[in-house]
């Protein structure tokens, strides 16, 4: 997707529908309406590492086959290990765990999109559309946690793609995982946009009694419509404010996360967001600034062009004001907040509606004393 010049709003007007029309026409990426329909992307082109690139476009000879819609389709995938290690000096976690690989939920700004492209996929519709599951996950996971000096720290979960999203209804991977967890004492903390969360209460409830579990929804928007076209297969805003009572109700911590904020589209939203989180419960609230890596940058312009081509410029200079001028500042400490001046308006704001709110007067530390390494099945007993 090439960047919008002078020359282009000029012909095509102030970022109208027929400019984007024109400039996806032009790169060959954008895939019809209908087959796409209830997802995120717009585009799926060909992963980075991929040595050749393919789209399909018209030659005038009326040669373009009708390809079916983009079904989900998911593929079982069996790691030899599930804990994922990092040393990033701007995060809380050292571990974490995803049962899933891509996300239904198809977000359109997902910074996770491009590590699709390690499967020799595309980060647009095959991130929402191929996946994988691990079902072999809560079996790995009881034979990590025995190994002979594991270190208990809190393991993350949600934080590349959603433990929650659709598919989980059928495999049921995040509840095996959470069965192990709580056999062993283990501390954990959960992100997700899906209701489905509320089924797992009496599991999160009686790890949360031991100090063991808190939970965060992600919550971009209160707007419906702009939610639907930007995360299509998520839980409605309503629906996660609901799971943030319900599960604070059974005396989990929950927190609420405005993640991402967006420039120039949801940033007028932080004080009636942080509202809406305090009444229905939530005791702690964050915020994480829209993140653009590698592919997700045209991926998330192309959307802006279809949905909200009027506003196209200003989000995007926006964006480029608190990123040096760029689409996306992968550095420690700058990447999730950015800098400058309306980087740090935003976080004010967001300080001082917290405060107002009572919000972040105590952070939620989770136990590590209570850990009982497994002794399941398929784990290997000491031999004296």
């Amino acid at each position: 997707m090439q960047e919008i010049s002078a020359a282009d709003h000029a012909a095509f007007g102030a970022g109208g529908v027929d400019m984007a029309d024109h400039l996806v026409r032009q790169s060959g990426l954008r895939v019809e309406f209908e087959r796409r329909r209830g997802r995120g992307a717009g585009l799926n082109p060909s992963g980075r590492f991929e040595p050749f690139s393919r789209a399909a476009f018209d030659d005038g000879w009326s040669t373009v086959e009708d390809l079916p819609p983009f079904r989900t389709d998911v593929q079982v995938e069996r790691p030899k290990t599930i804990i994922t290690r990092n040393s990033s000096p701007d995060i809380s976690f050292d571990r974490s765990i995803n049962p899933y690989r891509g996300c239904e939920h198809g977000c359109v700004y997902c910074f996770a999109r491009p590590t699709h492209a390690y499967m020799g996929l595309s980060p647009g519709l095959d991130f929402e559309s191929r996946l994988f599951a691990k079902p072999n996950a809560a079996a790995l996971l009881e034979a990590e946690l025995s190994r002979p000096g594991y270190e208990v720290r809190s393991i993350a979960i949600g934080t590349n793609t959603d433990p929650y999203q659709p598919v989980e209804r059928e495999w049921g991977i995040m509840r095996q995982i959470l069965e192990v967890l709580e056999a062993a004492n283990h501390p954990v903390g959960i992100v997700t946009k899906s209701a489905l969360v509320t089924r797992d209460i009496d599991i999160l409830s009686r790890m949360a009694a031991k100090g063991l579990a808190k939970v965060a929804l992600s919550i971009t928007t209160l707007d419906r419509k702009l939610a639907r076209t930007m995360e299509p297969r998520a839980a409605t805003p309503s629906r996660r404010l609901d799971a943030v009572r319900k599960l604070s109700a059974a005396g989990i911590p929950t927190m609420v996360m405005t993640a991402p904020i967006i420039p120039g589209l949801t940033d007028s939203e932080i004080e009636r967001l942080l509202d809406a989180a305090a009444a229905a419960g939530a005791r702690e609230v964050g915020y994480v600034l829209l993140r653009l890596p590698l592919e997700v940058s045209p991926i998330f312009k192309d959307w802006l062009l279809r949905h909200y081509p009027d506003r196209y410029r200003h989000v995007i200079s926006l964006m480029r004001s608190m990123r040096d001028g760029k689409d996306y500042d992968a550095e420690w400490g700058k990447r999730m907040r950015g800098t400058g001046p309306y980087a740090m308006q935003i976080r004010r704001r967001f300080e001082l509606a917290a405060r107002r709110l009572n919000l972040n007067e105590e952070r939620t530390r989770l136990r590590t004393d209570l850990f009982t390494p497994p002794r399941g099945a398929g784990v290997q007993l000491s031999l004296l």
